[in-house]
């Protein structure tokens, strides 16, 4: 059993960094099962994911060096528009890094534009948490 909280995290971390994965399932699945107490499934995968997005910012606070690169995921003027929208909306924007499509790139960006870390943490605490908790209460509401 243990062994779905290691699935748990590992799909909450995967999500939260720019792979296609998604936790809010696995997170469900183990609600309905029941051999938990929600404390705890929220807890695991609120720190995976929080934990993937400080893993995008890391990247984000190393990735401009790389912008020249004929790999480089995108244009430097994609780049450069990216920065302009998170320098006029700043950290708030991170309380969307739990949207799908938007929200890994805005904690990478984050890091990019040297926001305090400690700022970035709250922030996206507040967020990802918050998203579990939903789900949570959407369970609730159902079963």
């Amino acid at each position: 059993m243990a062994w779905s909280l290691f699935g748990l995290f590992l799909s909450a971390f995967g999500a939260a960094t720019l792979l296609p994965l998604q936790s809010e399932a696995v997170l469900w699945a183990l609600l309905v099962e029941g051999s938990y107490a929600p404390i705890w499934l929220i807890a695991v995968a609120s720190v995976g994911n929080i934990l993937g997005s400080c893993v995008n910012w890391y990247l984000g606070l190393r990735i401009e060096r790389y912008k020249h690169k004929k790999w480089f995921p995108v244009s430097v003027i994609q780049l450069e528009k990216a920065q302009q929208i998170y320098a006029k909306y700043g950290f708030w924007s991170l309380l969307l890094s739990w949207l799908p499509i938007i929200g890994d790139p805005i904690t990478l960006i984050a890091g990019l534009m040297k926001q305090n870390f400690w700022h970035f943490l709250l922030m996206v605490t507040i967020a990802k948490a918050g998203r579990y908790w939903v789900i949570y209460v959407l369970y609730l509401g159902i079963f």
